[in-house]
């Protein structure tokens, strides 16, 4: 029997087992053995099966945002529109074929933008190219989810759990459990707060079908059953998502209204070109980068360059991003703005300092 057929022979268990508190053990045992299969089935296989081409496109620019969503949604047209490559797009589906690049230049960044093939239903198996869209989305920094206003809300799902199959949470942080493996000494659990969704038992049922039996569990949040598998596979990626509604001239503004308030989710037009420049800011707002303007002694900060860096970034990354060895020549720097104890004056730091949006920077070396 193939990984498959025993994926679908799990699914087709779980279905019929009605979920009450005798039933839960066998259950999370069920979800455990899927999770290993799933995971098994996104491995490459050993044997080469000759020239297929992948979806090998360099990273480049500040951040990189991966366009997903079914065939003829618009992903092409919308690359098209916020960037100055040319996707080919036309009104019958699977028009892209493999991934294009493009690039959006906004306050300064570069966001590289990959229209990816349009996936099916069924991706996550395998099907249409699906594996190939699947692992480049997950080299992204965020995702986009392209769906058609004038259709149902069947498609987002449907998305969603291709997305969770292979490993791609949306809009989840990392449960909060340590988990570490010894040679001796049994299983220990310890917990923080009471735990509601899921029980010691459970767990350790799960720990014995990964045939765990000596381990170290220490667990600080209310997790689920799901949660903990994702904890003991370890390559669960946890991701922005914004859920970006296109075609909504051809719906009515009731329905429109209604989408566009709901949580992380953007309405435009890309045919008619509505609402793409406050795509583009709330794709800026999701990424959350940093600008940092850098500064010469005795002169003005040059404003119109600056570095682009993660939130929670350092003094040490604005020198890497300056050049490699600019950190082992340090000294010190000189900041100013909202980072600054003393702003709007300098402060004096080091390598650990947290930068703030729009700091500028002085660094002085050795």
């Amino acid at each position: 029997m193939g990984i498959i057929e025993k994926i679908k022979e799990i699914e087709e268990e779980m279905a019929r087992t009605q979920k009450n508190k005798a039933t839960e053990y066998h259950l999370g045992l069920l979800k455990a053995k899927l999770a290993r299969y799933r995971a098994q089935l996104l491995e490459p296989t050993t044997k080469s099966s000759g020239g297929g081409t992948g979806f090998d496109v360099q990273k480049s620019g500040d951040a990189r945002v991966a366009l997903i969503g079914f065939p003829s949604v618009g992903k092409s047209t919308l690359l098209n529109k916020c960037t100055h490559t040319t996707s080919e797009s036309a009104a019958y589906e699977f028009t892209t074929l493999t991934a294009i690049p493009g690039v959006i230049e906004h306050q300064g960044a570069r966001i590289q933008l990959l229209d990816l093939p349009g996936i099916v239903e069924g991706a996550s198996q395998g099907k249409g190219r699906g594996r190939q869209v699947v692992a480049t989305a997950k080299t992204a920094d965020l995702i986009l989810i392209m769906l058609d206003a004038t259709k149902s809300e069947e498609q987002r799902r449907l998305l969603e759990i291709e997305l969770d199959a292979v490993g791609i949470r949306l809009n989840k942080k990392k449960p909060d459990v340590v988990f570490k493996r010894k040679t001796t000494g049994g299983i220990t659990i310890n917990t923080t707060v009471k735990l509601t969704k899921t029980d010691e038992k459970t767990i350790r049922t799960i720990l014995a079908g990964y045939k765990l039996h000596n381990c170290d569990v220490m667990i600080r949040e209310d997790i689920t059953t799901d949660e903990f598998i994702d904890v003991l596979i370890g390559t669960r990626k946890y991701m922005p998502c914004l859920y970006v509604y296109n075609k909504i001239d051809a719906i009515s503004l009731e329905r429109m209204d209604k989408l566009a308030r709901e949580d992380h989710t953007v309405v435009i037009s890309c045919e008619m070109g509505l609402n793409l420049d406050y795509l583009i800011e709330h794709i800026w707002e999701e990424l959350g980068l940093v600008k940092v303007y850098t500064k010469k002694r005795g002169a003005h900060p040059d404003l119109t360059d600056p570095i682009c860096l993660r939130k929670g970034a350092t003094i040490e990354d604005v020198c890497n991003g300056i050049h490699r060895s600019l950190a082992t020549h340090f000294r010190y720097a000189l900041v100013w703005g909202k980072s600054s104890k003393f702003c709007p004056h300098a402060q004096k730091v080091g390598l650990n300092h947290l930068v703030a949006d729009e700091d500028v920077v002085s660094i002085f070396t050795k």
